[in-house]
């Protein structure tokens, strides 16, 4: 334990805080690199130099004591510069999203600032023009380098708060950390990868997020030196290249990160199975700088985290990182050299292990209730766990991701856990889906290990009848999924963890008639979601067709009088009026029933939404078009010139927006069997 951490928990210096942390280094070695970006870098006396001009500027500005202030932007050696100006001011920082604009916005509503740091282009994305203050980096700059580079005044106010970090959630949740945790959570975990001067570190995490947002203590708290891109995130092809050209020996990233770090190109060496000889794996030749790596932000298996170890040199560590917001990062952790022996089915098992040091982990009702390491309450996790004989906590799902089917509640993880034992699945994931006449029924979303390329032939993925008869015997007969879906790689959310919410419907619910354990026949295939069969459909559309003839009449009457006209072109007329008549109710019948489908295609979800309405308006928008053509006069201009704007040009953007969506290339493929 460092000397610095002994003086918080126990009192004997109040003052002590990261910033001070960063002063010692910026006095002791000012010359050592502190932040690497490219082929820039800032030493400790020059980063120290420009958070203090920054700070000048931030006070200059009006900054209050504790005000809070928004770091966005994609530049992260000027966003370190910013955090370190920000505390030196007196001031409490988070750092926004920039690069998905929405979750940036929703984060400045979740913790409304003095003021909103950032370039002009981020600004354009981010600022709402609700008046929110803006300080721009780069149109500032002279002015900012104009200020002193000497410490600003010391800070007054209460000094509480240090950061509000906020959660990765679909929803981000502002949660403020205090200075006192921040440093607790530097010094526990300096107890554990026991930093140095020497380390680099890099932190594969979006600055936004927890692990960076709150993790840039580790390098610059203890001498090291932080690595970062020129412009954030890290592209996965960037990430190796900077580790070998920059001499990285700490990489802090989550289990995909990991696995595309160390499995790029596996060959027949690579398995995600531990039971594999080891002459099959190889260590990696490059990576020689590396002796940490830490994962965190998604549950980590054991035989994933064994396999990675296998391809690591000897005596380089590897940690599973467990941590909350709410604890600054700070949590248990777990490395293989814990375990006392070998472990059976090591695929079913994601263990936690011990808490860190000034943590205590609690399990009340098997939910791990985690207690921060400064002190004070132990903070509810949302998590499942259980204390196995050897003294280590085995993760054991989340009670967000309780499913309800055949009026039961359903833990997924140990389910999936298991299915993760099947030959070929790297993945897993089961969720409760309505099925026929909207019964739920379980299926299972099943993807390959990060280190087969083969897809979709030779992937070695079940389909519903192999899972199941895999799954006789090891788990009962009402919990074998009715289907599969696989999947190239599970989707995840911009914290690393895997979005149950954005798993695709599958397209068919062929087997939920037939009882569970059923081997007989499957019966006719059947649509899954509320979307009607083609020819209940058209059905529909027909008898809308006959419904908008008789409406025609009395909305635009006259519009469709064919008296007068000969034949067969009064017939051909009449068959017009019907088909534009049957569109509108096709139309009708796809814009309150055709959106279901239209996920699987895989395409996002604003070209989804923007295709379903083009496409219903397409379809829709010939009746009134039409009608409304035939009753204006040829010479009326203005109602002329009014109706093409009214209907062509949307049909044209309509079409558009259709043409993009097909052409479009789905960010995932699947197929499913049931």
């Amino acid at each position: 334990m460092t000397q610095g951490s002994e003086s918080v928990r126990f009192g004997k210096a109040a003052t002590d805080t990261v910033l001070h942390r960063f002063g010692q280094w910026v006095r002791d070695a000012p010359s050592a690199r502190a932040v690497i970006s490219g082929s820039e870098s800032l030493t400790y006396g020059q980063l120290d130099a420009r958070a203090n001009q920054l700070a000048h500027h931030l006070l200059d500005a009006g900054l209050p004591a504790d005000g809070l202030v928004a770091i966005g932007t994609d530049r992260q050696a000027e966003l370190l510069v910013a955090v370190l100006a920000v505390l030196k001011s007196g001031g409490t920082y988070t750092v926004l999203d920039v690069d998905v604009p929405r979750t940036g916005q929703q984060q400045l509503a979740a913790a409304p600032p003095f003021a909103l740091l950032t370039h002009a282009a981020h600004q354009a994305r981010l600022d709402d023009g609700s008046g929110l203050r803006v300080i721009r980096l780069g149109a500032e700059a002279d002015a900012i380098a104009d200020r002193p580079t000497g410490p600003p005044p010391a800070p007054s106010g209460s000094g509480r708060t240090a950061a509000v970090l906020f959660t990765g959630g679909a929803v981000p949740r502002a949660v403020p950390v205090s200075h006192a945790r921040l440093l607790a959570a530097h010094d526990s975990w300096a107890e554990v990868i026991r930093p140095t001067p020497e380390d680099r570190h890099l932190i594969t995490a979006g600055p936004a997020l927890t692990a960076f947002a709150a993790g840039w203590t580790r390098a610059l708290c203890s001498g090291g030196a932080l690595v970062v891109p020129e412009r954030a995130p890290w592209k996965p092809d960037k990430i190796r290249q900077a580790i070998d050209s920059d001499q990285v020996s700490v990489v802090h990233t989550d289990p995909v990160g990991a696995a595309r770090l160390l499995l790029r190109d596996p060959g027949p060496a690579a398995t995600t199975q531990p039971s594999v000889p080891r002459a099959r794996r190889e260590a990696d030749p490059e990576l020689r700088s590396l002796r940490l790596l830490t994962v965190t932000g998604a549950r980590f298996h054991l035989d994933e985290q064994a396999a990675l170890q296998d391809r690591l040199r000897t005596g380089v560590r590897l940690l599973n990182v467990y941590g909350l917001t709410e604890t600054a990062g700070t949590g248990a952790w777990f490395e293989l050299p814990q375990l006392p022996g070998p472990v059976d089915d090591p695929e079913r098992f994601s263990l936690i292990g011990t808490p860190v040091p000034g943590c205590r982990v609690d399990l009340r009702d098997g939910e791990v209730r985690l207690a921060p390491p400064d002190g004070g309450d132990a903070i509810p996790t949302g998590d499942l766990a259980r204390l196995r004989d050897d003294g280590l906590l085995e993760f054991g799902g989340r009670i967000r991701d309780r499913i309800t089917v055949d009026g039961r509640t359903l833990d997924p993880h140990p389910l999936e856990s298991v299915i993760r034992g099947h030959e070929g699945i790297g993945s897993a994931l089961v969720a409760a889906v309505p099925g026929f006449q909207g019964v739920p029924r379980l299926v299972a979303y099943v993807a390959p290990p990060p280190a087969d390329p083969s897809w979709p032939p030779g992937s070695g993925l079940p389909d519903v009848d192999e899972l199941r008869e895999y799954l006789a015997g090891r788990v009962p007969p009402e919990d074998r999924p009715r289907a599969v879906v696989r999947l190239r790689v599970l989707p995840r959310d911009r914290a690393g963890q895997e979005d149950r919410a954005a798993l695709p419907l599958p397209i068919t619910s062929a087997s939920a008639a037939q009882p569970a354990g059923s081997k007989s026949a499957r019966p006719a295939t059947r649509p899954i979601g509320p979307f009607p069969s083609l020819w209940a459909a058209a059905c529909g559309g027909v008898a809308a067709g006959f419904v908008g003839l008789i409406l025609t009449k009395v909305f635009w009457p006259g519009s469709t009088d064919l008296t007068g006209v000969p034949q067969p072109w009064a017939f051909l007329f009449f068959l017009l009026y019907l088909i534009e008549c049957v569109s509108f109710g096709i139309g009708l019948v796809f814009l309150f029933r055709g959106r279901a489908r239209m996920p699987l295609r895989g395409r996002g979800r604003r070209l989804t939404t923007a295709a379903h309405l083009a496409v219903a308006y397409l379809l829709m928008a010939w009746w009134p078009q039409d009608n409304l053509y035939r009753l204006a006069a040829k010479q009326d201009w203005p109602r002329q010139a009014a109706l093409v704007y009214t209907f062509n040009i949307p049909l044209m953007i309509a079409g558009v927006v259709v043409a993009a969506y097909v052409i479009a290339k789905p960010p995932k493929t699947f197929d499913v069997d049931d």
